[in-house]
Order: structure tokens, then C-alpha cells, then sequence
């Protein structure tokens, strides 16, 4: 048995309630996935990696010796093996010196760690709108991809984001880096997309497709103005349009800034019925570091403030802000002890969910061209990941909450996000019925 599996196996045995799959699961995401040349060769035949927003990968594009970044599923489906997998959905993260990999032998996939076999793989299907392109000859791929094995249509309908440089852009995002990347790889990388080619894009998903349940409206902060309009201004616009011309098809989701009351109402009005105001972190401190344009721009209390006030609008079950766990760890200035973090974000957790509000995460991928990425290479310890997976459930049991909508189904063997271990953990229950505008 290699090193890392042996660690694995030491930490599953630990957390007994944690599924060994979402501890797998976020191990591959906070290091990444090699892939075989025969695996990339079969997966090529699948749904591609979009780079819907950003990079998720540990290493450039740059350095993929194979050209991974071209060739690699969206995601995994993990099932079965020696350890009898229930299906776990995985975002891939790529990373050439990953102790797991992906290999391929007679046209069956199976993950590996370490080189010893683990479980089965399987990968997306291509969705037949996948195929079709626009007006424009854009792809439906570039305009309207999804993830989540089809669940969700992610929408990042502006790809860069107006907080620059050290001294705004958030310490662990690359979304700046990553369109530079992808422009300089001569992927089509659409700016700003129009209004037109998102409706044309839902056009032909809503007239080929059943699988897809919920959108989400996105793309980096507006700190002044784009094409003369404010941040709410220019994406209540594209919410408006789509209910317009497809009212009810989707569960409508918006990731922005937190924003003032008035202006969340905004929104509202515009059909959008999930509001992700992201978070972050919670260390009053951290924030400070991790996120400078947002503590200049709006300020931590007032984001907490605007966070519950968009509440009274949505309704509490319906404000979901993002967390990206593991930088509480980050050095120079993060956490070095796993229960000192633990117990700050654990307040966190605290404070929102005794409100009604649950939080959700995404799991720390430690991009090379962010500021902590290159700090913190190996993102945080394995045993944070799980520790923060046990007290995100174990509080929100406590406080009676329901599923957070718009996720699909809870629970292993069901769910579908992703980037984060969060909903496999949850006790299986029916999704909430969102509640129409």
C-alpha cells in the first residue's frame, strides 16, 4: 500500500460516518487527477472540460505535457472497486503528479492510487446540444456549458472580474489568470456574452435536453460600471430575459456580490430565486487578506449585514453564500492547527445556519497563477476537509434545516455537486420545491 492511500485509509478509518467516497472525493479535489494517455484517449470521447469560470487546476495550462486541458472530462463518476463505491460525481482538477489517476484498459476506466486500483470510472456523455452551434458559429459548449452530470447550466456571462491586482483580487481565485490562459491557448473565450446568445444557447438546451434543472447567472465583480450599467444592473438583465422567454424551466441562481437591500430586490424582481452573495471565509482577519477588494468595496460586516437582509427577500433557505474551504489553512497568515480552523469556520456556520441561512462550499483547489496557490501548493490538510464536512452536517442537523435547493438530491450514491463533498453528506431527503416568483 503507497503512502497516500495508507494516509486515506487512516483518516476514513478515523470518521467512520464520513462515506470513504467523499473522503476520496475531496482528496481528489484539493490535489488534482493525473490522467494515462489511454484515459485521455477514452475520455476524449466524452464531455469536455468548459473552464466554465475558472481554471481548477494545479498546474498551468501550459506545463500539460499531454494536453490534458483539451482532452479531460468536465467530471468523474467514481463506482464500485474493491471498496464498493456508491456513484460519487467529482469535478476534475487537473494535475499531472496527482498520486491518483485515471488509467484505461479495453475501454473501461478506473481510478487508481498510489498505482493500486480503487474504482471504476465512468465519464460524461456528450449532450446532444453539445453538438450544436449558434447563429454566430459559437458552440453551445462556450456559451451555455453544464455541470453537475447535466444538473446545472452555468452562465459566466462576464469572465473577468474588476477587482485587480494584489490589492483587490481575492487572494484564492484565478478567473483574471484563467481567461488569460485560455485566450492565450486560442480556446474560444467569449468576454461578455450577449443577452441574444445566452437565449439562442437555453433555446436549443430547453428544445434537446431533460436533464438540466437550474442555471446560474455569474461572472466577476463590477466595481464601476460595464457597457454603462452597475453590477445588479448588468445581470438582473440577463435573469429578466431568460424568465421571460422560459418562465419556470429552471430554478434560477445568481452568484454576485452581496449587495444592498434594494438592490437584491432587484433580483428578485428579475425571477431570479437562489442568491449566492459568496462569502468566503469567515476570520475577520482572514477576510481582510483573502479578500481585499470586498473588504475595500463593501466591508465584512456590511456583507454579513447585506447577506441577511437579501434573506428577508429570498426567504433564508434561499441565500446560499459560498465558502471556499481550506484557506482558513493558507499561509502566511491562515490557521496552522486543523482544530483552531475548524472551530472559526464552525462559527461561521454557527451564526448563519441559527438564522436560517446554510452555507455552502467549494473545496480549496490551490491554482498555481493565485497568490496562495503558489504559497500553499498542497492546498490544506485532508483532515480539515473531512472535519469541516462532519460539522457542516452535524449543524445543520442541529438546527433542522432543509436541503439546500437548487443541488439535486442529497446524500451518497445521489448527489451531483461537484466541488464540494457537502451535499453527499446530508441524510437523503426530497430537494425542497422552490417557490415560484
Amino acid at each position: 500500500m503507497g503512502e497516500r492511500l495508507r494516509q486515506v485509509s487512516a483518516i476514513i478509518e478515523r470518521h467512520p460516518t464520513i462515506p470513504a467516497e467523499a473522503v476520496i472525493k475531496e482528496d481528489l479535489l484539493r490535489t488534482g487527477l493525473a490522467f494515462s494517455p489511454a484515459a485521455l484517449q477514452l475520455a476524449a470521447q466524452f464531455k469536455a472540460k468548459a473552464y466554465f469560470i475558472f481554471s481548477f487546476d494545479l498546474v498551468p495550462l501550459a506545463e500539460m505535457g499531454q494536453q490534458e486541458h483539451w482532452k479531460a472530462p468536465e467530471e468523474i463518476w467514481m463506482e464500485g472497486g474493491d471498496w464498493g463505491f456508491r456513484r460519487t460525481i467529482v469535478s476534475v482538477r487537473l494535475n499531472p503528479h496527482s498520486p491518483y489517476q485515471v488509467d484505461a484498459v479495453d475501454g473501461r476506466a478506473f481510478l487508481r492510487v498510489d498505482g493500486t486500483p480503487i474504482c471504476e470510472i465512468r465519464f460524461p456523455p456528450v449532450p446532444e446540444y453539445y453538438n450544436r452551434t449558434l447563429a454566430s458559429g459559437k458552440r453551445v459548449i462556450e456559451i451555455a456549458p453544464t455541470i453537475e452530470w447535466g444538473y446545472l447550466i452555468y452562465l459566466t456571462v462576464f469572465r473577468i472580474c474588476q477587482y485587480f491586482g494584489d490589492k483587490e483580487e481575492c487572494q484564492f481565485c484565478d478567473i483574471n489568470e484563467n481567461y488569460r490562459q485560455q485566450i492565450k491557448e486560442g480556446r474560444p473565450y467569449t468576454g461578455v456574452k450577449s443577452i441574444e446568445e445566452i437565449l439562442e444557447a437555453l433555446q436549443i438546451i430547453a428544445d434537446t435536453d431533460s436533464v438540466s434543472h437550474a442555471y446560474t447567472l455569474t461572472g466577476g465583480s463590477i466595481t464601476s460600471k460595464l457597457k454603462n450599467q452597475t453590477e445588479v444592473e448588468f445581470y438582473a438583465q440577463y435573469a429578466a430575459a431568460i424568465e421571460a422567454r422560459f418562465p419556470g424551466r429552471w430554478i434560477g441562481k445568481m452568484v454576485a456580490q452581496a449587495l444592498p437591500k434594494a438592490e437584491a430586490q432587484l433580483y428578485k424582481n428579475a425571477g431570479v430565486r437562489i442568491y449566492h452573495p459568496n462569502y468566503e471565509v469567515w476570520d475577520a482577519d482572514l477576510f481582510e487578506w483573502i479578500c481585499p477588494g470586498k473588504a475595500r468595496y463593501v466591508g465584512r460586516d456590511e456583507w454579513i449585514r447585506r447577506i441577511l437582509d437579501a434573506a428577508e427577500i429570498f426567504g433564508p433557505s434561499y441565500v446560499i453564500p459560498n465558502m471556499v474551504a481550506g484557506i482558513e489553512m493558507a499561509q502566511p497568515n491562515g490557521f496552522t492547527d486543523v482544530e483552531a480552523a475548524i472551530r472559526s469556520t464552525g462559527e461561521g456556520l454557527e451564526f448563519f445556519m441559527s438564522r436560517g441561512i446554510s452555507p455552502r462550499f467549494t473545496t480549496w483547489c490551490p491554482e498555481p497563477l493565485t497568490k496562495l496557490g503558489k504559497l500553499n501548493p498542497q492546498g490544506a490538510p485532508l483532515e480539515y476537509h473531512v472535519r469541516l464536512l462532519e460539522t457542516w452536517r452535524d449543524t445543520h442537523a442541529r438546527f433542522g434545516l432543509p436541503t439546500p435547493p437548487g443541488y439535486g438530491e442529497p446524500g451518497i450514491g445521489k448527489a451531483v455537486f461537484s466541488v464540494s463533498s457537502f451535499m453527499d453528506v446530508i441524510a437523503p431527503q426530497p430537494e425542497p420545491v422552490v417557490p415560484a416568483v
